[in-house]
This record gives structure tokens, sequence and C-alpha cells, in this order.
């Protein structure tokens, strides 16, 4: 029996980040395997290369703190980590690797960004995918181009009404090869290990519970081709659970220890982060709380989890999370089955059934167990 934990997104930018992840350390550590996203490039490198909103670079001895909470993988594929270009790419890996951590999702080509992270735990061996959903293309990985692993979205929108420059209907939709490609680099690693994840960077951010059009279509494709299990992050706030043929499908793991004070209204050091700030209130319809000034982030967003599920034999026996609380330090804190877990755990069935989802929610001990359909599993 292996266990294997994951969180969200991780943004190092503050002093002594090990403390951030002092609560939760124990339970990471406890899992045989535990995976993070690190959101943002760890590099001394400062020229941004990016023409996204890009975030600064954090420092890369930060990662120590990382694989001392209890970390063992780290996906990379995501939205900021070109920001600083080639070198914050290399750095970001050349650095996770001195800590001692495996990466997924980013490589100094395409082929070694969408190589896996392997590793064996009490004979069990697991792989990790890790893929950018979100864009910019300034991120993709190309053959003779650092960045990472992606799934290329399409947008569509559709004037409903006759009024031009009217509100649209917006369909997003996954380009056909791109999601044969992620398929083929899964069924290739399912004939490796013994048990799939794969981490997808996607959503609609900053927004509770929606899911946009691919997200589902994506996930269930990843099982379809061998996939135990999905992980989703980027939207900086929590996504609902879903089962799919019997695996479970974490559409958004939210924030983790995500500090910073890059994002806040009086701390940005570029003028395009400092319009993005202002931007992101008129789009999302939030103000950062400013007593909270290294944590910018929707105030639904401080609810969070460690999901986990748990794995005999190669086959998943069971599948849930710890909830969390974010505290206003930016420190995520576990809970058990008292009144911050379970509001936590209100908030999670909660966004599940607003996108439909039937998935049950059970307290077992410290953790919620979720399963849907006729699924027995394990209640361990």
């Amino acid at each position: 029996m292996i266990t294997i934990a994951a969180v969200g997104d991780l943004v190092l930018d503050e002093p002594n980040p090990a403390s951030f992840f002092a609560p939760s350390a124990p339970i990471l550590r406890e899992a045989d395997v535990a995976i993070g996203h690190i959101e943002v490039p760890h590099s001394y490198a400062t020229i941004q290369s990016s023409t996204d909103v890009p975030a600064p670079p954090a420092d890369p001895e930060a990662l120590t703190a990382v694989a001392e909470a209890g970390f063992d993988v780290v996906t990379l594929a995501g939205n900021h980590f070109f920001d600083v270009g080639t070198e914050g790419v290399l750095d970001t890996i050349e650095y996770s690797r001195k800590a001692g951590l495996i990466t997924a999702g980013g490589g100094a080509s395409l082929a070694a960004a969408k190589a896996p992270a392997i590793i064996e735990r009490s004979g069990t061996r697991v792989g990790v995918l890790s893929y950018n959903c979100v864009g910019p293309k300034d991120s993709w990985a190309a053959s003779q181009k650092a960045g990472a692993a992606y799934v290329k979205v399409l947008t569509h929108y559709e004037l409903e009404s006759a009024t031009p420059g009217g509100p649209p209907t917006i369909y997003t939709f996954v380009a056909p090869e791109s999601q044969l490609a992620m398929q083929r680099d899964i069924r290739t690693l399912r004939e490796e290990v013994d048990v799939v994840v794969v981490a997808l960077h996607k959503g609609i951010g900053h927004t509770p519970a929606i899911l946009a059009d691919y997200e589902r279509p994506l996930s269930h494709a990843a099982i379809d081709a061998g996939a135990d299990v999905v992980i989703g992050h980027h939207a900086h706030i929590m996504r609902g659970i879903e089962w799919y043929k019997g695996a479970p499908i974490f559409h958004g793991l939210g924030n983790f220890v995500t500090v910073t004070r890059a994002l806040t209204p009086v701390g940005g050091d570029s003028a395009e982060r400092m319009e993005w700030a202002a931007r992101r209130v008129r789009m999302f319809g939030f103000a950062p709380d400013p007593d909270m000034p290294t944590y910018p982030f929707h105030p639904e967003s401080r609810n969070t989890i460690i999901a986990t599920t748990t794995f005999h034999g190669g086959r998943l026996a069971s599948a849930g999370f710890v909830p969390c609380w974010i505290d206003t330090e930016g420190i995520p804190h576990p809970h058990g089955d008292d009144e911050t877990g379970r509001g936590v755990a209100v908030y999670v069935e909660k966004i599940s059934r607003a996108v439909g989802f039937d998935t049950v929610f059970e307290w077992c001990g410290h953790r919620v167990l979720t399963w849907a359909g006729d699924r027995e599993l394990e209640r361990a």
C-alpha cells in the first residue's frame, strides 16, 4: 500500500519559506510520494521574456524548503515557466534537482519537458506527467527551445444576438492533435509504471466553481489513455472533484503556499504587474485583502486541500483529501473533523455540486474520502 499526496500552486516569494510549510510538513512527509506545482521560475535571471503578465522569479534556494517539507516530485508545466526565458527554465530544473526533487513538465526541449518523473516506493513505480493548458505560447517548449510541455486549447467566441460588440458565448476545446499527443505520452508511461498521475495546469483563474468547456473532456481523455489520477492547478482557487471510470479527477487543487507581493496593488515591481493588479479587480470582481499583503488572491481561495490517493498492488484503493485553511500570513493549516475542516469540506462539496458532479464525500478520521458510482473503495 502506498499513499500519494498532491497540492496545488506553490509560490515561494517571501523570506523563510520553510516556515510556510511547518503545519503541513508532517502530513506531506508521511506520504510515500508528495507532489506540488512550482508556479514561478526559481532563478537569478531578471530579464522578462514572456509577453504575458510576468511573475517575478523566486530564490532558487527556496526549493530546498519544498524538499524538506516532504515533496518528492514537482510539476513545472505552467504559464509562468518561461517568464525569465531559457535561463529561468534551466535554473528551476537545476535547483529543483539539487534540492532532491524530481521534475516533470519542463525541459531544455519539448522531448525533455515531456519526460515523466518516475519514482518507486515499496515496489510500486509511480509516474507523473505535467502539461500546461493555458499558454502563453511563449511558455511552450519546442524541439530546440526550452519551456513547458503543453496541451493546445482553442477558444471560440460566438455572438448569439444581433448586437455588435455585445457579450459573446465562449467555447473552448482541445486541439485534436495535441490531445492525441498527450494520450500517446500517457500510454507509453503506462507500460513503464504501476501508477500514472497526470497534472494539468488548466482552468479559469480567480473564479469560483466554474469549469471551462475543455477541462472535463481533456481530463477524461487522460484517464481513457491510462491515467489513474488527474490533478489540476492554475486557477488559484479550488475546483470540484469528479470521478470518471473509477478514477478521481481533482479539477483544481487551488493555492497551497502562494506568498508574493508582486500582485498587490502597491507591491508590483513592473508596469505590467501593476496594470494586471488593477485589471484583475475589474475582471474577477474582488480586491485582495489589504491585511494580507503577501496573499493577493480571491477570499474563497483560502479553502484548500491536500489530495490523497492510496494504491495497493498498483490499483486504486481510496481517494480523498485533508482539508486545509490558509491563514492571514498565507500559511496553509491542515484540519481534521473540526469546525474549520468541516467548513472546507462543505466548500469542496458545494463547488462540486455547482458543476453537476454527484461525488460522494464522507469523513474518515482526519480526512474526507470521496467516491462515485458503484466503485467500492477501501475506507482507510
